[in-house]
């Protein structure tokens, strides 16, 4: 019996040991002066780069995502986000879309935070998945966009297994930060709902690759 209380309170020192640091991995959002803006003019590249970024760092202000790319996949629109971020486009732009139901996306990259806004050119669709059951499981980012060969700026970051159509690419996969996309889930939509804008605010802060 003795040795059982031993047992039992070495293990609450343990658990009380774990639990400071279990509660600083929860997400925490600082306040933000990002709202929606004409977006920047930038200049896209006429021909896919020779040596492309391998990720995307998203500096939120409710933490950073990393997102590895899917590489020689999608050379089209890794080359061109890769310009965008470079010209600073997406610095200080709001996610401007949460869907919670049949589709689980955070939508991101549109600086006039309506749906409609975009860098004034757009490339082809690549790397797109099968027509299958749960083909944009949670970690993917894919293109958004308004019909084939449309990309732009918009890209959706997926915070739990969705199916869709096989019309969007997909560039990447969120390696760290997708506990931040799925806090942003959880407050939901402004007003109730299963489609709009974020309650709680998330803005790209600063978007880099390497």
């Amino acid at each position: 019996m003795k040795r059982l209380i031993a047992l039992m309170s070495i293990l609450a020192v343990s658990m009380a040991m774990i639990a400071p640091a279990q509660a600083a991995t929860k997400v925490k959002c600082t306040s933000t002066k990002a709202v929606g803006h004409t977006p920047k003019s930038v200049t896209p590249l006429q021909k896919p780069l020779t040596k492309l970024a391998k990720t995307f760092t998203l500096t939120t202000n409710c933490g950073v995502i990393t997102i590895q790319t899917v590489g020689n996949k999608a050379p089209w629109t890794l080359t061109e986000l890769a310009t965008l971020a470079k010209g600073n486009y997406f610095d200080n732009s709001l996610c401007h879309r949460l869907t919670t139901a049949g589709i689980f996306v955070l939508q991101c990259g549109d600086p006039t935070a309506t749906g409609t806004g975009g860098p004034g050119f757009q490339y082809p669709d690549e790397n797109l998945p099968a027509n299958a059951l749960n083909n944009y499981p949670a970690g993917t980012v894919a293109m958004a966009n308004s019909g084939p060969g449309t990309n732009g700026s918009q890209f959706f970051l997926v915070y739990a297994d969705t199916t869709l159509g096989p019309d969007y690419t997909i560039w990447g996969k969120i390696t760290k930060g997708l506990d931040i996309v799925q806090a942003i889930a959880k407050a939901g939509v402004k007003g109730g709902g299963a489609d709009g804008t974020p309650s709680q605010t998330i803005a790209l802060l600063k978007v880099t690759t390497s």
